[in-house]
């Protein structure tokens, strides 16, 4: 097992209950490859350095994670095709 980083940018039109439906379905990606998710910090919304998909702004998560390498790229995966996530970042600690 391995400790990562997570950062996910979201929809910055989400409400707040479909905000957190989009962060525990990534949080139950990372449970179901046998992984835990440490910490879970919102940080909110910020404005993005670039245009991304027409918005100028997004919703900023932090997960700090243990898991398994080989399933790294597994949720990856699932996350890349997750349409409320602009964009998404996982990095070894």
């Amino acid at each position: 097992m391995r400790n990562y980083e997570l950062v996910c940018i979201f929809q910055p039109e989400l409400d707040e209950t479909a905000f957190k439906g989009a962060v525990e379905r990534v949080q139950s990606w990372i449970t179901e490859a046998g992984g835990s998710v440490d910490k879970t910090e919102v940080w909110g919304r910020r404005k993005l350095a670039y245009i991304i998909h027409k918005q100028t702004e997004g919703q900023y998560v932090l997960m700090n994670i243990t898991l398994d390498p080989k399933a790294a790229s597994e949720v990856e995966r699932n996350i890349r095709y997750l349409e409320t996530v602009l964009r998404h970042m996982l990095t070894a600690v």
